[in-house]
């Protein structure tokens, strides 16, 4: 069976929070492209503090407040450089899998005084469209066996473990809360099921 996601290439990444090697991936059908951070040795067979993060230009390259998005990728790369080992797998999945411009219209909606999940119905799209079975693929690649990982989103835990990802502890994530983004948060608790 072909697997989803293939391995292009790696190199080193020196960050604000370590050295990370940063490796390509690219999906077989439509080309999308995802990247894994990684740091130490995650092969030792110990299970490995890991994060699922989806892409979120807003959040995490503009530094917006209206999620916890960029916080929690910047919290994962600290826990992940006092740890000493980790991974963070970064699938480009903008807007909970809507693309970016679909999240534009969503916020332009939820400026106007819709809720995140209001706003994508409203829209005729998805809540959450994300495929974090791509994860296990990336994992297998990098020798990940059994991980901890950083997260709030209890689809996000039971996802992972239904394709067959040994999920040995919970991390929760819970930084970047702001005046910004307590409504967003507080959807993502109430509607989304998210633990805060």
């Amino acid at each position: 069976m072909t697997k989803p996601v293939k391995f292009i290439a790696a190199c080193r990444l020196p960050t604000e929070w370590g050295v990370f090697t940063l490796h390509g991936f690219e999906e077989v059908s439509g080309g999308q492209e995802h990247v894994a951070l990684v740091m130490g040795d995650i092969t030792d067979g110990a299970p490995v503090l890991a994060r699922v993060h989806s892409e979120c230009l807003t959040g995490d390259a503009l530094f917006s407040q209206k999620c916890d998005c960029g916080p929690q990728l910047q919290a994962a790369m600290q826990v992940i450089q006092k740890a000493g080992r980790g991974v963070i797998v970064y699938l480009r999945q903008e807007g909970r899998g809507i693309g970016l411009i679909n999240k534009i219209r969503a916020y332009q909606l939820q400026d106007q005084g819709l809720d995140t999940v209001e706003a994508n119905v409203v829209l005729g799209l998805p809540v959450d469209a994300r495929d974090f079975t791509l994860a296990k693929h990336i994992f297998e690649h990098l020798g990940v066996r059994e991980i901890n990982l950083l997260t709030n989103n209890p689809e996000k835990v039971q996802v992972l473990t239904d394709s067959g990802i040994k999920i040995v502890n919970r991390v929760p994530l819970q930084v970047g809360e702001n005046a910004e983004n307590e409504r967003y948060l507080n959807t993502k608790a109430e509607k989304l099921g998210h633990w805060f």
